[in-house]
C-alpha cells in the first residue's frame, strides 16, 4: 500500500509497514520501490520498512518544466532526504540500497551516521570512476546517453526502460513485471527524464563535478567508518565490478557475498538477498 508525502510542492510515494528498527530500500534508475517487491516485505515482522519512489519514479510526482534539475544526483537527494526526515526515522536505520539508491543512500549515511546502525550494498554507484572503468558493453550506449542523441534514445524511444531494464535479469521478466516497470514512463518525452538524468550524471571523469565530488566523498568516508556493510556482489554483475569492486572489498568493517545476477539482482536471486540480509543483521 503506498502512501503520499507532500516533498518540496510534490508528491512522493512510499511504502511503511512493520514495527521497530527502520530498514530503508532504496532503488536506482529507471526502477521504483517495486524493485524490492519479493524482498522488502519479508522484514515486515521485525522492523518498520520503507520503500519510497524517487521523485519523477513510481508513483512519485513528475518535476514541472524542461530538463528540472530536480532529477539530478543531488536534486534527487534533497527530495529523499527531506521525505526521510518527515517519516521520523529513529536513531537506529538499515540502508539496503541499489545503482544510484547506493549513490544517494551512501550519502545519506555519511551525512547522518550517528543513526546508521548497517548498510546493504549492491551494484551501485560507490565510488568516483573514470570512462576505463566502466564495462566495454555499455560505454557505447552511456556516452550516447550524454550526447544529442540522448533525448532521442530515453525520451522518444524510452530506451533505458525498454531496452537495458527489461533485458537485464537471466530469467526473463513477466508481462505483469514488465508492464510494471513501463507503468511511469508509458509517456514520451519529460516523463522520462529521470531515466535520462541519471546516466548523465555518472561521476565520469570528475564530469559532472558535483557529482563526483558527493560520490568521492562518500567512498572517503566508507572506507573508513565503522558502519557494519554487507557488499552483495553479482555474478557476472554489470556496474559494481572490477577497479570498483576491488575499492569496496577495501572498505573497513565490510562483509561480502554474492548472488546470481547482471545489474538488476532483485529480479534474479531475490529469495537469496533476503536471507543474506537477514543472516547479516542477526549478526549485528
Amino acid at each position: 500500500m503506498k502512501n503520499f508525502l507532500k516533498v518540496k510542492g510534490k508528491n512522493l510515494a512510499y511504502i511503511d509497514e512493520g514495527e521497530g528498527d527502520a530498514i530503508v530500500f532504496i532503488h536506482g534508475n529507471p526502477t521504483s520501490s517495486y524493485l524490492w517487491r519479493n524482498i522488502a516485505p519479508n522484514f515486515n515482522q521485525s522492523y518498520r520498512v520503507i520503500v519510497p519512489d524517487l521523485i519523477g519514479m513510481g508513483d512519485s510526482e513528475k518535476l514541472d518544466g524542461i530538463d528540472n534539475p530536480g532529477y539530478s544526483f543531488n536534486g534527487q537527494y534533497d527530495y529523499l532526504d527531506e521525505l526521510l526526515n518527515k517519516l521520523d526515522l529513529g536513531p537506529r536505520i538499515h540502508l539496503v540500497i541499489h545503482d544510484w539508491g547506493c549513490g544517494l543512500g551512501l550519502k545519506y549515511a555519511r551525512l547522518n551516521s550517528d543513526s546508521i546502525s548497517s548498510i546493504t550494498f549492491m551494484e551501485g554507484v560507490t565510488v568516483p570512476l573514470t570512462w576505463d572503468q566502466w564495462p566495454e558493453a555499455g560505454k557505447k550506449i552511456f556516452k550516447l546517453f550524454r550526447s544529442d542523441a540522448g533525448e532521442e534514445l530515453i525520451l522518444d524511444k524510452n530506451f533505458f526502460v525498454e531496452r537495458i531494464l527489461l533485458n537485464d535479469p537471466i530469467k526473463p521478466m513477466s508481462d505483469e513485471t514488465r508492464n510494471e516497470y513501463l507503468r511511469p514512463f508509458i509517456n514520451s518525452g519529460e516523463d522520462r527524464r529521470p531515466t535520462l538524468t541519471f546516466p548523465r550524471n555518472i561521476p565520469f571523469n570528475e564530469d559532472p563535478l558535483d557529482t563526483h565530488n558527493e560520490i568521492t566523498m562518500n567512498a572517503n568516508f566508507h572506507s573508513t567508518s565503522s558502519i557494519p556493510k554487507l557488499f552483495i556482489n553479482a555474478e557476472p554483475g554489470f556496474l559494481l565490478v572490477g577497479t570498483q569492486r576491488d575499492e569496496v572489498r577495501s572498505w573497513t568493517n565490510i562483509k561480502e557475498v554474492t548472488v546470481e545476477g547482471n545489474h538488476f539482482i532483485q529480479e534474479d536471486s531475490p529469495e537469496d538477498i533476503t536471507r543474506h540480509i537477514k543472516d547479516f543483521l542477526v549478526s549485528l
